[in-house]
């Protein structure tokens, strides 16, 4: 594990997404599939690309992102749970790692933006 907590947790938050879409086996589900895996995976590709930013504005604004991407993933996660498409230990574990990523998305776009870095 890596010394950057929001990287690790980003990134099994991604494996969790892909894991979950993969066993997907209702029928119809294909378009909600395809987004969950479009805004879960991003969530981590920003916060990876962060790391890499220009300046604290370029930085922030990645994570800024990252967290639209985390609130847009919760929206599909919850739908796909109220449709039965996935059971309710999935969406538990995979809300949660979701939910830990946005606190420490909002903490840290705060501790830059206010300079405490």
């Amino acid at each position: 594990m890596s010394e950057n907590k929001l990287l690790d947790l980003s990134f099994e938050f991604a494996v969790a997404i892909v894991n979950l879409v993969d066993g997907v086996t209702a029928p119809k589900s294909s378009y909600m599939t395809d987004q969950l895996a479009r805004a879960g995976t991003s969530v981590g590709a920003n916060i990876h690309e962060a790391q890499y930013a220009h300046s604290k504005k370029d930085f922030v604004a990645k994570l800024e992102i990252a967290l639209k991407e985390s609130n847009e993933t919760s929206y599909w996660l919850k739908l796909m749970f109220e449709t039965k498409r996935i059971n309710s230990q999935t969406y538990q574990y995979t809300e949660k790692l979701c939910g830990n990523i946005r606190r420490l998305l909002i903490a840290s776009c705060i501790t830059v933006k206010e300079g405490k870095q």
